[in-house]
């Protein structure tokens, strides 16, 4: 059972809704521990002094900010203690935006918000009234000594809190090399191609659980199949496809890939409906 990570209460106006905040996401990486090759021992990282190689004991150890080669300013535990947000246990929201003005470039990442027993009411109202004027609100809340840029959104009844990049954390397009050339001329027959082949693998709904991570679940398996004592030979690397040079014809052949590959699908569900 999900435990929340915080709580507090969402602040507009005069109005405060008491709210507990979870997390909306957990990652399924796999991870691997670096053991020494002959007797699979752990390998331990050791902090060491560059200038001597010697082990440094922790209690030496300060922070310092690089502000040019080997020159750093050190900072001080309780500097940056005076300089942490004071926690309000507030989600405080500043304004109001419609949802179409968010690129989903500046979403980090998203939260489930609770109502607290007592809030059940203001929780609902505020999601009604976010999802009828299909408005998102732009909040600022402090977890953990760290102050966020939050949004504030509804979703089947239900508000979502994703915490957001600061402007000046994305990286400009114009700062790219290689942007492509909004001169390059395309033919009305590429166009039209193209937008085939986009209806072709057009869907009426996103269906997020029929994606996998395939990459994770071949890993998962390779490590089931050693650890039962089972010899894995490593597959000899796939060619790879030789480059397309003509646009159109590589266009024509995937729509009409695409259209063969959903016959095959719709068979199985006619066939069923037959018996």
């Amino acid at each position: 059972m999900p435990r929340p990570i915080w709580s507090g209460s969402i602040s507009f106006g005069l109005v405060n809704v008491p709210v507990k905040l979870f997390t909306a996401v957990s990652q399924k990486d796999v991870r691997f521990h670096q053991l020494h090759g002959p007797d699979k021992s752990r390998i331990k990282q050791k902090r060491v002094s560059a200038t001597t190689g010697e082990e440094v004991p922790f209690g030496e150890i300060v922070k310092g900010y690089e502000i040019g080669p080997d020159q750093y300013v050190v900072i001080e535990p309780e500097e940056l203690e005076s300089l942490d947000p004071k926690a309000t246990h507030t989600i405080d929201i500043e304004e109001f935006v419609d949802i179409s003005q968010i690129d989903p470039m500046f979403y980090e990442r998203p939260y489930y918000l609770v109502p607290d027993e007592r809030a059940a009411k203001p929780y609902r109202l505020l999601a009604e009234a976010l999802a009828e004027s299909n408005k998102v609100a732009i909040a600022r809340f402090v977890m953990r000594t760290k102050q966020y840029l939050a949004a504030v959104r509804v979703m089947d009844g239900l508000l979502l809190l994703s915490t957001m990049l600061y402007a000046d954390e994305v990286v400009p397009a114009e700062q790219l090399d290689g942007l492509p050339d909004k001169d390059v001329e395309i033919t009305d027959r590429e166009l039209k191609m193209a937008r085939a082949l986009i209806d072709s693998l057009a869907v009426d709904q996103f269906e997020p659980e029929k994606y996998r991570d395939e990459y994770r679940e071949r890993v998962l398996d390779l490590i089931e199949k050693k650890a039962a004592g089972e010899v894995i030979t490593a597959a000899a690397p796939e060619a790879e496809p030789t480059k397309v040079v003509d646009l159109l014809a590589a266009l024509e052949a995937s729509v009409a890939a695409a259209k063969e590959a959903k016959k095959s699908d719709s068979k199985p569900k006619k066939d069923a409906k037959a018996s």
